[in-house]
């Protein structure tokens, strides 16, 4: 495995960039040594991708040339999944059985397929006379380079579903995975010239915030598109705003699980626990707050429990482990803060709350449930990303809606109920790009993914996310 920059269809050492660790969450031990790029780096990616885009040798491909090359690296994924699988549950600590080949690879793959086929219905032009005399034809094109940063949480499927579309439309990337996980996207990197992309389409530089902003300060790089906080997101807004550059934004989340009175208990116990554990909790959509109708709250703060007592913590690579560790140091501290800091304003811990005994190596967070938080506490308010769930009582569908809306995120939430009209009504209510009803967490390539107020805007997933990385051609022909 390489772990060099990729630029211009080769590996490269740094120009002028240090070295960044690479470390196993599970262990707390290093596993490998990736550059952090320096400026020249990025603009030498930014200079590839950019003589890739005005050549033409992939903007002027056809659809079906890109379609085509998209298809082979999705078979290339799906033949490589496991070794690089393997690797993506060491670097980010993953539930390898669980989680990385029961879901994040086979989710990667099908990603590349659908975004494979979208390629093909990324080019259609409308034409007519809307002036007398003249006929206009309105074109569709690639926006042309793409800056993209990727989040730690889901190292290769967030690569794909940046890469996929881009690429779909006709763009040139210069990607930024996770200084923290990088190792997925790169082995990704190795796959794509057997899949007949050209050298420059795809370039990935490794490296931490400073490299992000070069990425971003970069005049040649025409959208930035990033997955992380909103305070990561606002960031990029204010530097992309120098030069006007479009921004792709999916950020954080705080997703309501709203449970009424006439719920199925145990589906909810089995879907809000196993949301608020997966990845553990480091999920834009987990299930972070559950609302539950008052006359079925404590059933319901009881059988949560239960489950999230039960959930077994441990080895990646142990095929029973259902959740991993932290990430890193960082944010098992931070998780752990907020647990304190909700304790300290008067919510009550009923299970969890600190380091699984027997973990002291690695970032270890147990599997948490808090009562007893007031809905303008920072355990409601802001987002722990972590394996932390608060549950809460209301009175009426209104006061539910209400509880879901108050907070800054409109990510996803969720609505238990055997109330199809009621699913409707409220899911109709609830501001948030993604509602479930008496599920949590799955999505489809076809689906739609992003978020409304402080989560950001723009689409991951679906025909949505191609036309983000498009522009819009108006060619006014005189008939005479």
């Amino acid at each position: 495995m390489q772990t060099k920059h990729f630029i211009d269809g080769q590996w490269v050492d740094s120009n002028g960039g240090g070295e960044m660790a690479i470390l196993n969450p599970a262990t707390g031990r290093q596993i490998a040594t990736v550059p952090d790029g320096s400026r020249a780096d990025v603009d030498r990616a930014v200079q590839a991708a950019k003589a890739a885009f005005y050549d033409g040798r992939w903007s002027r491909k056809t659809p079906g040339e890109r379609s085509l090359a998209l298809f082979r690296l999705a078979d290339l994924l799906e033949q490589h999944g496991e070794a690089i699988g393997r690797v993506e549950s060491e670097n980010a600590g993953k539930p390898f059985a669980q989680l990385t080949m029961a879901g994040d690879v086979p989710f990667s793959v099908d990603n590349l397929r659908f975004f494979a086929a979208a390629a093909r219905d990324t080019h259609g032009m409308r034409a007519g006379e809307y002036a007398a005399g003249y006929t206009s034809m309105f074109r569709r094109e690639p926006v042309g380079v793409v800056g993209q940063i990727a989040p730690w949480n889901y190292p290769l499927l967030m690569a794909v579903w940046k890469l996929g579309p881009a690429l779909a439309a006709g763009c040139t990337v210069v990607l930024k995975p996770a200084p923290t996980t990088p190792l997925s996207a790169l082995m990704l990197a190795d796959l794509m010239a057997e899949a007949g992309i050209p050298a420059g389409v795809v370039n990935i530089v490794t490296g931490g915030n400073e490299t992000g902003q070069a990425i971003v300060e970069h005049p040649d790089v025409r959208m930035v598109s990033l997955t992380g906080s909103t305070g990561t997101g606002k960031k990029i807004m204010a530097t992309a705003a120098s030069t006007l550059k479009r921004v792709h934004l999916e950020l954080g989340g705080k997703a309501p699980v709203l449970v009424f009175d006439d719920a199925d208990l145990a589906l909810v116990t089995a879907k809000a626990s196993f949301a608020a554990i997966c990845n553990t909790g480091q999920d834009c959509t987990a299930a972070t707050r559950v609302y539950v109708e008052r006359a079925r709250y404590h059933d319901a703060v009881e059988s949560l429990v239960e489950a999230m007592r039960g959930v077994q913590v441990g080895d990646p690579f142990d095929d029973n482990t259902a959740m991993g560790p932290a990430i890193s140091a960082v944010q098992r501290t931070r998780v752990l803060g907020f647990i304190e800091r909700a304790k300290a304003s008067g919510a009550r811990v009923l299970t969890g709350g600190g380091v699984p005994k027997g973990y002291d190596d690695g970032f270890w967070v147990e599997p948490t449930v808090i009562v007893d938080a007031d809905q303008s506490a920072e355990i409601i308010q802001s987002e722990v990303f972590g394996p932390v769930i608060t549950v809460s009582a209301f009175d009426s569908e209104a006061q539910a809606i209400g509880y879901g809306n108050d907070v800054l995120y409109g990510l996803a939430a969720s609505v238990f109920t055997r109330d199809v009209g009621r699913a409707m009504r409220v899911a109709q209510q609830l501001e948030f790009g993604t509602v479930w009803i008496n599920d949590h967490i799955p999505l489809a390539s076809e689906g739609p993914h992003g978020g409304f107020k402080q989560s950001g805007f723009g689409k991951d997933l679906s025909i949505e996310a191609v036309g983000d990385y498009q522009i819009t051609k108006h060619v006014m022909i005189a008939n005479g």
